[in-house]
């Protein structure tokens, strides 16, 4: 017997340059992609710490020359 799934699911790409997220929207059988807050569809694999902020993306890699020792990016498993 099979049965129909209902709902979403959500995939993620966390790259070593760049991640992305892409939803599966049932009701319309078709792959969304999820945009960032500046409406791309690829977010920069950056974080940055600055005091208690936490920066994701566009803002972390935006600010690496100012503060690098406080900034994670091209992390890779070997």
């Amino acid at each position: 017997m099979s049965q129909k799934v209902k709902g979403a699911a959500i995939g993620i790409d966390l790259g070593t340059t760049y991640s992305c997220a892409a939803v599966w929207m049932n009701r319309k059988n078709r792959v969304e992609v999820v945009p960032n807050e500046q409406g791309n569809k690829i977010t920069p694999s950056y974080v940055a710490f600055i005091d208690s902020v936490i920066l994701v993306g566009e803002g972390a890699k935006n600010q690496i020359a100012r503060n690098p020792t406080n900034t994670v990016f091209a992390i890779s498993k070997f």
